[in-house]
C-alpha cells in the first residue's frame, strides 16, 4: 500500500465523500496554495531583510570584513547548491520557465519543496555576504514549486492542470512578495505562459488575489519603493521618454548578452577552462571582485538595492557611477552560479541609470527620470515591456507617468532586441532539459 499523506487523504475522501466535486478541489487547491506561496514570499522577504541589514552593519563597522564574507559566503553558496539543493542555482524564473514547457522536467525536482527550501536559505546566504542579488526570481520559484508539491500531492496530474499550477504559483510569488497583484498576472501572461488561455486565467488570477489577500493582511497596504508625485508634460517629456528609453535598451540589452553568452559558453580560453574544473574557487573569486566593487561604491552595490532606490526617487544624492557598478556587481554575482535573483537589481540599476541621465536634462523633473531609467533599463535586460510598466507603477504607486512609462519601455524594448535576440528568461530555461539518469541541470 503506497503511503498517502493526511492532507492528501482527507481532499480525496471528502471529494469521493460527495463534500467536493472534481472542479471544487482544484479551485480549493488552486486558493490554498497561494496562501501558502504568499506565507513563505512573506517570510523570505522578512529574512531577507535581516540577512542583508547583518552584513550592512557588519561591513559598516569593519569595512575590510567584506574581503572575507564576500568569497567565503559565495564559495559556500555555491558548493551547497551543487552537492545539496541542485537545481536551485540562479533567478529561479528559467527553471520555472522550463517547467511550464515539460512537465517532465518538473517532476525531475527542480520544483521540488527541497529545492524551494534550499533557495530561500541560500538566497539569504547571498544577501548575508553582500551579493547584488533579489528575492523576486526565487519566490517566483518558490511559488511553482509549493503549487506543483501540492498537485502532485493530490494526484492531479492532467498537464494543463500543471502547468497552470506553475504559473498560478509564479504569479502568486511575484504578487506577494512586492504586494503587486496587477504585475503578478501580468508576470504570468507576458513571461511565464507567453499566452493567454482561457482555461487557466481564471486559476491565475484567483491564486494572485487569495495571496494578494495575505500579503496585505499580515504586511498590511504597502508601496515597495514608496510614493512619488512625478509627472512630465508634454512639452518637457518627449526627450526623457527617448533618451531612457534608448540609454535603458542599449545598457539592458548589453547585460542580457552578457549573461546569456555566459551561461552559454562561459569564459573563453584557459580562463574558461579554469572555470570549469574550479568552479568554487572561481565563486571565491567572483566574492573578491563583487567587495572590490562595494568598497569602491562606498557600500552601494550589494544586496538588492532598495535601499539605494528608494533614496533616490526620496530626492537623496548618489554617485552617476554607482548604477553602472550595481550593473557590474549583479553580473558578478550572478556569473559566480549562486541562487538570487537579478529582478530588483535591474530596478535598482536602472533608477541609477535615470538618476545620472536626470542631470543632463533639467528640464524635467529627476524623479520622473529616474523612474524612466527603471522601466527603460528593466525592459531592456528582460524583454517585457508590460511587466516592466506595471511593476514599476505599483511598486512606486505613480500613475501619472502610465503613457511616458509605456514609450520608454517599449523603445527600450526594440532597441535590446538588436543587441540579444531573445527574452533573458526565455534564452537562460532553454539551458534547462530534463536531466538523463546520473546527470544534475546545468548551472
Amino acid at each position: 500500500m503506497s503511503f498517502q499523506s493526511p492532507q492528501t487523504r482527507f481532499f480525496r475522501s471528502a471529494r469521493y465523500r460527495g463534500f467536493l466535486t472534481r472542479q471544487q478541489l482544484r479551485r480549493v487547491v488552486f486558493w490554498a496554495g497561494a496562501t501558502f506561496v504568499a506565507a513563505a514570499a512573506i517570510l523570505f522577504a522578512k529574512g531577507s531583510t535581516v540577512a542583508y541589514e547583518t552584513f550592512h552593519a557588519a561591513a559598516a563597522q569593519r569595512p575590510w570584513l567584506v574581503l572575507v564574507l564576500c568569497p567565503l559566503g559565495l564559495a559556500l553558496s555555491l558548493w551547497l547548491t551543487r552537492q545539496v539543493f541542485v537545481g536551485a542555482q540562479g533567478s529561479g524564473i528559467p527553471q520555472t520557465i522550463a517547467a511550464i514547457g515539460d512537465p517532465v522536467f518538473a517532476a525531475s525536482g527542480v520544483l521540488s519543496l527541497r529545492v524551494a527550501f534550499g533557495k530561500i536559505v541560500l538566497t539569504m546566504l547571498g544577501l548575508a555576504c553582500g551579493a547584488s542579488v533579489g528575492r523576486e526570481g526565487p519566490s517566483v520559484q518558490v511559488g511553482a514549486a509549493i503549487m506543483h508539491s501540492l498537485g502532485r500531492r493530490l494526484n492531479l496530474s492532467e498537464v494543463r492542470l500543471q502547468r497552470a499550477l506553475v504559473v498560478a504559483g509564479g504569479a502568486a510569488g511575484v504578487a506577494a512578495a512586492f504586494n503587486t497583484p496587477l504585475a503578478g498576472v501580468v508576470f504570468a501572461i507576458e513571461e511565464l505562459s507567453r499566452s493567454f488561455d482561457m482555461r487557466t486565467s481564471g486559476r491565475v488570477f484567483s491564486a494572485v488575489i487569495m495571496a494578494g489577500i495575505a500579503s496585505l493582511a499580515v504586511l498590511g497596504n504597502y508601496t515597495f519603493f514608496g510614493h512619488t508625485d512625478a509627472v512630465l508634460t508634454v512639452g518637457n517629456g518627449w526627450l526623457p521618454v527617448i533618451v531612457c528609453g534608448v540609454a535603458g535598451g542599449l545598457a539592458g540589452g548589453l547585460f542580457a548578452s552578457i549573461l546569456v553568452r555566459f551561461s552559454r559558453r562561459g569564459l573563453p580560453g584557459r580562463a574558461g577552462a579554469w572555470v570549469k574544473s574550479h568552479p568554487i574557487a572561481f565563486a571565491a573569486s567572483c566574492g573578491v571582485v563583487l567587495a572590490g566593487l562595494g568598497l569602491l561604491s562606498g557600500g552601494d552595490t550589494y544586496g538588492t538595492g532598495y535601499r539605494e532606490t528608494r533614496a533616490l526617487l526620496s530626492g537623496q544624492s548618489i554617485s552617476p557611477a554607482w548604477g553602472l557598478l550595481k550593473m557590474a556587481a549583479t553580473i558578478v554575482s550572478y556569473a559566480s552560479g549562486i541562487p538570487g535573483g537579478i529582478f530588483s537589481p535591474s530596478l535598482a540599476t536602472g533608477a541609477g541609470l535615470g538618476r545620472a541621465l536626470a542631470d543632463w536634462m533639467p528640464m524635467a523633473p529627476s524623479g520622473a527620470v529616474i523612474i524612466l531609467g527603471m522601466v527603460a533599463y528593466f525592459s531592456g535586460a528582460v524583454q517585457a515591456p508590460i511587466t516592466a510598466v506595471v511593476i514599476v507603477m505599483e511598486m512606486t504607486d505613480n500613475q501619472a507617468l502610465t503613457i511616458p512609462l509605456m514609450a520608454s519601455a517599449l523603445i527600450a524594448f526594440s532597441v535590446s532586441r538588436q543587441i540579444c535576440g531573445k527574452p533573458l528568461y526565455k534564452a537562460l530555461a532553454e539551458g534547462f532539459r530534463p536531466p538523463a539518469a546520473g546527470t544534475r541541470p546545468p548551472l
